[in-house]
């Protein structure tokens, strides 16, 4: 149970309602067990003749019942059997219309926990993911993390916390219809003690390869979204290349195991219902032979007729709850798998994190420094022995093939993964000395990709910045040329973009991105070269961009193409995760190395 300890913890939270739970599902209890005890007396007016009290029946094994069990007695005597019966009836009638009421109450009272529930684990988990840095993505499936926050909570809604409750309901109903049936009959009872552990052992060994078909339903279901997105995403490059009948023949593989496996799993499952069911009737045919027998005893006459139809009318009440039980236990089993899986992803190590004594970074006045600085993802060596000095103002250009580690090195300073080893000061002071979002503050990041999401122009521009104003948005707009084109826009600032900027072309979306980074005004600038992709139109409208946002800040750019960084202050070129060369353009071209060769290969002149 210990997979279950975090949903346990948010129940927790719910005390004061599950005990109100509690209380008016026990008293939904005792008034079935009262409703169902007024049988007794019942067959003892019908079939007893002469007009004698009634014989003490199943009804007295409580306080309440003995009062009630009075009144009967007192209505027979003075007012005749017939007036007995309409008394029982009204009981009868009472009692169940009370058992129903606290029924609906305790249901009031725990659906809107079992939705709480769900919400919050679901908010923790996209808290969860919000705060693992960037690396842990890179080693993760999107559809899978996807399937996690969607069809593994919807099992554990389903299957888990849906069942909770008729763990406290059903457990009750249990105990107390069997106190009473002890009461009643010791004897006859003893044989329930006996069978129906019996009866739970069968159970539960069916449902013991529920867990790990629901595990690999739930791998299943992560393959078949990831499959979606991938399509979806790369719908372009599918149709070009004619693969359509490779990704459906894809989809339709996973799609054929999730049928497989839910039936498997479900066959399974619908088996726990009749099972108990049928096993419940054994017992209840137990019941009925032995309890005739006592009750045919002609000397002992150990159990009245009355209360043997008490009994066995109890113990049939007892089958729905234990049916009920074993399908809660045979869910419980199946989102077993969903639980581990989701715990997977909230336990996951946090591996950039502010330290207690961590300092608020006010401002940037000097400079950012590599000290001896290497990284490592796994046993793969990505960086080694860095050392350089960029002082406030400057602009250093990282320069080298794919994989060499220019964004790995950039990604360090924002702390979107920390050093394995060495340490790199700004102003002195170690980045992670500093609070994350303090240093993050004074930085801004325009990557190669646009990245924008699915709102208006405007709120993808002051994407972080709660109190912009229109015209501050406006005024970043201008300056990433961007304004002219927006206000071309039928909405203008408020027009949607569509799922990625879809609606906007490649040079119109990297401008929004440079209008986002000029609004937050950061000191330090990360520009992962926005221009690789861009018509010559809107590479120099972006370039011009670029340039203005640059102006009075401290930059480090990403250069893909080796002309945009001609007139940086430093260029490091990278090669295999080291600093080969270092300088300006024109002290590079004249070592006649690896940056020479970069410079030729694209013609830069």
């Amino acid at each position: 149970m210990k997979k279950y300890k975090r949903i346990f913890r948010y129940i927790g939270q719910y005390k004061g309602k599950i005990l109100l739970y509690f209380f008016f599902t026990l008293l939904a209890t005792f008034c079935s067990v009262i409703s169902l005890g007024m049988l007794a007396p019942f067959v003892e007016i019908i079939f007893k003749s002469g007009e004698s009290n009634v014989q003490a029946t199943a009804l007295q094994s409580n306080a309440l019942g003995s009062y009630i069990q009075n009144i009967i007695q007192k209505v027979v005597i003075t007012q005749g059997k017939v007036s007995a019966l309409g008394v029982i009836c009204f009981f009868i009638i009472a009692a169940t219309l009370l058992k129903n009421l606290f029924f609906y109450i305790s249901a009031y009272i725990a659906t809107p926990i079992r939705g709480a529930i769900g919400m919050q684990l679901r908010t923790d988990m996209y808290t969860k993911i919000l705060s693992l840095p960037i690396g842990y993505f890179s080693e993760q499936r999107k559809g899978d993390l996807m399937s996690r926050m969607t069809n593994d909570i919807g099992e554990i809604e389903g299957s888990v916390v849906g069942t909770l409750e008729g763990f406290i309901r059903d457990p009750i109903t249990i105990l107390v219809y069997l106190i009473t049936l002890i009461s009643i009959s010791p004897t006859l009872s003893l044989f329930l003690l006996i069978l129906l552990p019996t009866t739970s052992f069968a159970i539960g060994r069916v449902s013991r390869s529920l867990k790990k078909q629901s595990h690999a339903l739930s791998v299943q279901s992560g393959q078949g979204l990831s499959i979606i997105e991938e399509t979806l995403s790369g719908m372009r490059v599918i149709k070009a290349f004619l693969a359509e009948g490779i990704m459906q023949k894809k989809f339709v593989s996973v799609n054929n195991s999730m049928f497989h496996l839910r039936n498997k799993m479900s066959l399974r499952q619908n088996l726990a219902s009749p099972l108990a069911e049928l096993m419940g009737v054994m017992v209840l045919c137990t019941i009925l032979y032995f309890g005739g027998r006592l009750a045919l005893n002609a000397t002992g006459n150990t159990l009245p007729a009355g209360n043997l139809l008490a009994y066995i009318t109890m113990f049939a009440m007892i089958i729905n709850p234990a049916k009920s039980l074993s399908s809660s236990l045979f869910n419980i089993k199946r989102g077993g798998a969903a639980v581990e899986r989701v715990e997977l992803l909230l336990q996951a190590v946090d591996s950039v994190v502010d330290k207690v004594d961590s300092k608020k970074m006010l401002s940037f006045n000097n400079s950012i420094e590599f000290k001896n600085v290497g990284f490592a993802y796994g046993d793969k060596t990505i960086l080694k022995n860095i050392n350089f000095t960029l002082k406030k103002g400057k602009t250093l250009a990282l320069v080298g093939s794919s994989g060499a580690g220019k964004s790995t090195l950039a990604d360090l300073i924002p702390r979107f993964h920390d050093a394995s080893e060495g340490e790199i000061l700004i102003d002195g002071i170690n980045v992670k000395d500093y609070s994350i979002a303090s240093l993050r503050q004074h930085m801004s990041v325009v990557t190669q990709e646009p990245i924008l999401f699915n709102d208006t122009i405007a709120n993808n521009i002051a994407l972080g910045m709660v109190n912009a104003s229109q015209q501050d948005i406006e005024r970043a707009a201008a300056v990433a040329n961007a304004h002219l084109f927006i206000m071309q826009k039928e909405n203008t600032y408020q027009a949607n973009i569509g799922d990625r900027g879809s609606k906007l072309s490649g040079g119109e979306r990297q401008r929004l991105t440079i209008a986002r980074a000029v609004l937050k005004n950061p000191p330090i600038l990360i520009l992962d070269e926005a221009t690789s992709s861009l018509d010559t139109e809107s590479e120099r409208l972006v370039q011009d961009a670029i340039n203005k946002m640059m102006e009075n800040r401290t930059s480090i750019v990403i250069a893909h193409r080796l002309s945009t960084v001609r007139h940086a202050d430093e260029i490091i070129v990278l090669k295999h995760g080291e600093i080969v060369e270092r300088g300006t353009h024109d002290e590079l071209i004249t070592q006649n190395g690896f940056y020479k060769k970069l410079v030729n290969m694209q013609a830069v002149k």
